[in-house]
């Protein structure tokens, strides 16, 4: 089996395993199916599934690395774009279910729950990374767009530390996330240690 042949079943597998749950939830949400509090359940559902889907993209690099298998890291994008995309119905649950599309307090919350304020950040600049993932604009970003996608680590990073925050009782899953997290990142010291040199060094 060729390489492209196996990204084009991976990116099959990619695209079922991340819409197919999605579907489900919504399905399971209108037939009333979701238990007590199903607003709660479809929002911590689309969460906990864009940061799923976060560190999953993180873990491409080194584990084609370590099974020399360049041609995993063609499936980084569809996969940020799943992050992304659970990102956005989470985010609409929010909207929709908790504020009811009210702009005032939709800013007003987002200014006084600080795991809200940070969710909001890791989401503009996921949006940032949504949009520029596009080859065209890639090609006109040049050297500027690998700079920009390095924030990558800053919002999964962010986007563990809102998941941390909005949990008021059990802390073993965001503990989990954090330590996960931490051993992706080990991977990348080299880079990190490089990138945090270049800004002090401006």
């Amino acid at each position: 089996m060729n390489s492209s042949t196996k990204i084009s079943l991976l990116k099959v597998v990619i695209h079922l395993g991340a819409l197919l749950p999605l579907l489900n939830l919504y399905f399971l949400a209108f037939a009333d199916e979701l238990g007590a509090d199903p607003v709660e359940a479809v929002i911590h559902f689309t969460g906990i599934g864009a940061l799923n889907l976060l560190l999953i993209t993180l873990t491409i690099t080194p584990l084609a690395k370590a099974l020399k298998q360049g041609y995993l890291l063609q499936t980084r994008r569809v996969l940020g774009l799943y992050a992304y995309t659970y990102a956005v119905f989470h985010l609409l649950n929010f909207l929709s279910f908790e504020v009811q599309f009210d702009a005032a307090l939709f800013i007003s919350e987002v200014i006084e729950r600080p795991y809200i304020t940070i969710g909001m950040v890791a989401f503009i600049l996921l949006t940032a990374l949504a949009i520029t993932s596009l080859n065209k604009v890639k090609r006109k970003m040049g050297k500027s767009w690998q700079r920009l996608h390095n924030f990558s680590y800053l919002i999964t990073l962010l986007v563990t530390i809102h998941f941390y925050w909005s949990v008021k009782s059990e802390l073993t899953s965001p503990l989990f996330y954090f330590v996960l997290l931490l051993v992706l990142l080990l991977f990348r010291y080299k880079k990190l240690k490089r990138l945090i040199l270049s800004i002090f060094n401006k």
